[in-house]
């Protein structure tokens, strides 16, 4: 990319010629990716003068380091103290917001600076100041050199970095390449060890001047005027800008190619992190790519499957000939087709199509396949798993480009009968299927079809487990405390009554219950007294009281509470009437503890669901009580307690709700999840078919413990609180945690 670069003959850049070091920079930064200063004075004023050069440079993921005098104007210095600080609360931020960057580089005002203080705080620019060693004198360097990560120029010379000098002086510079010889590489090389020097603290001939020593205006000497070297007033600034411009048609000529270069960058897809996709997201890309483009990404929630899977797309899409991407993404909910199109957007993927019973989405969809056939055309689809079932969306299938990316959200859905009975129709053969939990619970038959159609089985093209996303920092740390829960006496009697009729349909040979709708229908009796105890709600209350007892606060805290009968369904847009009556009694009971509690219930079908969770990060509301409709993609992370009332069997449930918990947070170092467990003691003795019955079960609610304590930083607690029941039932704990990792 540098070698690209139109040098001068003897690479000497002066102002006054055609080429002059306002064009070398102009013309080197936008095909950089680092950008390495050892300067005397400097200002932010030359990033101005070069704003179109750094917003193609910040694009492309370039980082700048800078090596600079201990004497700056005061806005400079307090850009750079903000920054540093990470004061970023009143601060937009630019993450990929190209043309917000742009036009606040270009511009001098408040923006511009809060613009230079974002890219400093998040490492973008890293500045050290210094001064010679004893006090006397200045740092009078003028020097520097651009990577595109292959080639390395470095240049020196009389040219300060301010406004100034690239606009006003008589200045001028040198260039050397690293790759026209040895010497120009060995002498590059040197240079950039001198610089890593200074910039890494290792230099014992300076001082290292920390920011808030730095000099911002030198009123012994100048009085209360800045330098005139660091100060440029904007009406001048522009003025000066124009002249330059205007002057010099080579440099008229670049710009002019930059800013169709800009155009063309900003619609750009690419990934919306600078530092590019993790190595593990490389990983998975290339094992997907081995398996034919096909297979499973089996991801613990919170590693990022959504921007795993993304950029698939979008590596597809920078390999492809005409530029184009096409993808099918289907998911669980509404929220989530939402959600999805924010991700989509991060990447600058801008072509979507939203279909769900919530929008009106066939003229669109219909006009995109179309118009595909004819013209290269771009477009994604994100579809509820409700719609895709539906003729009204089925018969667009056969329509898709063959190269389209099929990616299934939660793809043990996909096994689910009405799915599976759609699935022929999809023709294209690129296929992603995201799951923390792949296997399909208690339907084999499910989960083989599953595996079928991405053409993959365990261990899965791709798999990131909890265990390496907490060892890695990727989730958080957590404590894990289980609590007992008794049921009342008439949920006692229910509870033996059922479990009596169960054991007659217990196989002591096998060691397993026999199959039918008999026993089908009895254990969902049994769990809607487990699920329900009322007991919970008391423990529950218990719990936090003790924690606002020692806290005076219970912000950041989640409450699933038990659903009600109604078993869910893709899209579904209400809770029951049973859900609304439970999760009020659960919120008014919890808001009862203190009047200074603020705490709202979380349902589907909210219309400010999405303030909710923004009044719940910024503290303002305390306690959230939700039911599943949390379980699958919605992002929380700064939930920091949560009290699991749910006792469900499914482990799909509970380790999705889990991973919701352990999002990471910058201002959150632990998190801290009380599990109510639900384990009837019943006294008949260990030989009775009754007992077989209950330890299998209980054996099963044990499962479900072992998953979350396995991992948590207080395993022995959960030794100690179940340590009577497993003598009880001759149980133990690191048995069943051994059988889940080999199962």
């Amino acid at each position: 990319m540098l070698g690209q670069v139109n040098f001068p003959l003897g690479c000497v850049y002066k102002s006054g010629r055609e080429d002059e070091p306002l064009n070398f920079f102009v013309e080197a930064l936008p095909k950089s990716k680092s950008f390495d200063l050892l300067l005397g004075y400097f200002s932010f004023s030359a990033v101005n003068v070069l704003a179109l050069g750094f917003a193609h440079f910040i694009a492309n993921g370039g980082k700048m380091r800078m090596v600079i005098n201990d004497v700056l104007s005061i806005q400079d210095k307090e850009t750079i103290i903000d920054g540093q600080n990470k004061q970023l609360h009143l601060i937009k931020d630019y993450s990929n917001d190209f043309n917000a960057l742009k036009e606040s580089l270009s511009g001098y005002g408040e923006h511009f600076f809060n613009c230079l203080s974002w890219l400093i705080a998040k490492d973008r620019i890293e500045i050290v100041a210094i001064r010679p060693k004893g006090g006397n004198g200045i740092s009078h360097y003028k020097s520097g050199s651009f990577s595109d990560g292959v080639d390395k120029i470095h240049f020196t010379g009389s040219c300060n970095f301010t406004a100034k000098a690239l606009l006003e002086n008589l200045e001028e510079i040198t260039i050397r390449r690293s790759w026209i010889s040895n010497s120009d590489k060995e002498y590059v090389d040197v240079c950039d060890d001198e610089f890593n020097t200074l910039i890494h603290g290792k230099a014992d001939y300076v001082e290292y001047v920390d920011a808030s020593e730095i000099k911002g205006i030198i009123r012994d000497q100048y009085g209360d005027k800045d330098l005139e070297e660091l100060l440029i007033e904007e009406e001048k600034l522009l003025k000066l800008k124009k002249s330059k411009v205007n002057n010099n048609l080579k440099l008229q000529n670049l710009l002019g190619e930059l800013e169709i270069s800009y155009d063309n960058l900003k619609n750009e897809p690419r990934f919306p992190f600078a530092e590019g996709p993790r190595d593990y997201q490389k990983e998975a890309y290339d094992n997907w790519v081995k398996n034919n483009y096909q297979g499973v990404f089996a991801m613990a929630t919170g590693t990022g499957k959504t921007i795993t899977s993304l950029n698939c797309l979008l590596q597809e899409y920078q390999k492809g000939e005409e530029q184009v991407y096409h993808a099918l993404i289907l998911v669980p909910t509404i929220t989530l087709v939402n959600q999805w199109e924010e991700e989509a957007k991060e990447f600058n993927f801008k072509e979507t199509i939203k279909v769900s019973s919530k929008y009106s989405w066939e003229k669109e969809l219909a006009t995109a396949l179309s118009t595909s056939k004819r013209i290269p055309t771009s477009f994604i689809v994100i579809a509820t798993y409700a719609s895709f079932i539906k003729t009204k969306f089925s018969k667009y299938l056969k329509d898709f480009p063959t190269d389209t990316v099929f990616i299934a959200d939660e793809a043990h859905n996909i096994g689910s009968p009405s799915i599976l009975a759609n699935l022929s129709l999809i023709h294209f053969t690129k296929r992603i299927g995201l799951s923390a939990t792949p296997k399909r619970v208690y339907d084999p038959s499910g989960t083989a079809a599953m595996s079928a159609f991405f053409n993959d089985e365990e261990p899965f093209t791709y798999s990131f487990t909890m265990e390496r996303a907490i060892d890695e920092g990727i989730l958080c740390k957590y404590f894990y405390h289980p609590h007992l829960v008794k049921l009342t006496k008439d949920e006692m009697e229910k509870y033996i009554e059922i479990t009596k009729k169960l054991a007659k349909f217990y196989s002591a040979d096998k060691g397993v219950l026999e199959s039918n709708d008999i026993v089908e229908k009895l254990l969902l009796q049994r769990k809607r007294i487990v699920h329900k105890a009322d007991n919970k709600l008391d423990l529950t209350t218990s719990i936090l009281k003790e924690r606002f007892s020692k806290e005076k606060s219970l912000k950041f805290t989640f409450v699933y509470v038990p659903e009600g009968s109604k078993e869910d369904i893709y899209e579904a847009d209400t809770g029951s009437d049973e859900d609304v009556q439970i999760i009020k009694m659960y919120t008014r009971e919890i808001a009862k503890i203190d009047d200074s509690l603020m705490v709202n219930q979380f349902i589907s079908g909210m219309a400010d669901r999405n303030e909710i969770l923004e009044q719940f990060k910024e503290g303002k509301i305390h306690v959230v009580a939700s039911m599943k409709c949390l379980d699958e993609g919605v992002d929380i992370p700064r939930a920091e307690h949560a009290i699991f009332c749910s006792s469900t069997g499914n482990p799909r449930q509970f380790i999705q709700r889990r991973g919701r918990i352990l999002r990471r947070h910058r201002d959150k170092d632990y998190a801290v999840i009380h599990d109510l467990v639900v384990i009837p003691s019943i006294t008949s003795g260990n030989t009775s078919d009754t007992f077989r019955v209950e330890r299998s079960l209980v054996k099963k609610e044990l499962e479900r413990v072992m998953y979350f304590a396995s991992l948590s930083l207080n395993p022995y607690e959960t030794e100690e609180v179940l340590k009577k029941i497993c003598e009880h039932y001759d149980l133990n704990i690191y048995t069943i945690f051994a059988e889940l990792k080999a199962s």
